[in-house]
């Protein structure tokens, strides 16, 4: 497997956690103010899958680009 084939496999992977992270935060936010307390955590957790999700697709960019 190539390293863009194998990027790739990860960006999709990454991408389902990312989007079941939002679906969390979403949920959360209707429930509230039930587990208000875990907010931050929550909304920490999905702000890290963007961002890993967003940095392996710049590097995917990079790797088609070279």
């Amino acid at each position: 497997m190539s390293d863009v084939e194998a990027l790739k496999a990860e960006i999709k992977k990454l991408s389902a956690r990312a989007m079941n992270a939002k679906m969390n935060l979403h949920d959360l936010s209707e429930e509230l103010p039930i587990n208000w307390q875990t907010v931050l955590d929550v909304a920490q957790k999905t702000y890290d899958a963007f961002a890993e999700l967003e940095a392996k697709r710049e590097q995917l960019k990079t790797l088609e680009t070279a």
